[in-house]
């Protein structure tokens, strides 16, 4: 099973939604062409090369979930969290140019966590509690993308809307 990235709770909204809190992290991602399951499929490998050795330094690193994946109008990009303490300077970089490494401040994910399969309409399904779980007001900016935990064979997902 892989290691969860530390979060904080701040409160739960309604619906069973968690307002988050995510300290400084890095992340490897990749952008692919293609609708929401496709892209998640081919956007995997070379995410999974990366932490299996295929960087700079042969560098085996330890798979941390959750997995983002983040749509676009006709591409989606699929990220993985490095382990906690690895910053963008100290991660190898990719032997795959495709993939970058970069660091994401601290930020505030509203997570609604579910349990079944990673399908687009499923995780969309779940993700329309958050029309109204708060005042568009009290979170004028955020941006959509879906998580898995990658707790196989029970998926546990989680659609988040990520404050920008």
């Amino acid at each position: 099973m892989a290691k969860a990235q530390p979060y904080d709770v701040l409160t739960t909204l309604s619906e069973g939604v968690e307002l988050r809190h995510y300290p400084r992290h890095t992340l490897i991602s990749v952008e692919v062409e293609g609708d929401f399951e496709s892209a998640g499929n081919r956007a995997f490998r070379p995410l999974v090369s990366y932490i299996s050795g295929s960087n700079s330094r042969g560098d085996r690193l330890a798979m941390t979930s959750p997995v983002v994946q983040a749509p676009h109008q006709s591409s989606h990009t699929m990220s993985f969290v490095l382990p906690e303490g690895i910053s963008a300077q100290e991660a190898p970089l990719p032997a795959d140019a495709n993939v970058t490494v970069h660091e994401v401040a601290p930020r505030e994910v509203a997570a609604l966590r579910f349990s079944g399969s990673w399908k687009q309409r499923r995780a969309e399904d779940k993700g329309r509690c958050y029309c109204g779980c708060w005042p568009s007001e009290t979170f004028p900016r955020w941006e959509k993308c879906f998580m898995d935990g990658l707790t196989r064979p029970r998926c546990r997902v989680s659609c988040a809307i990520t404050k920008c």
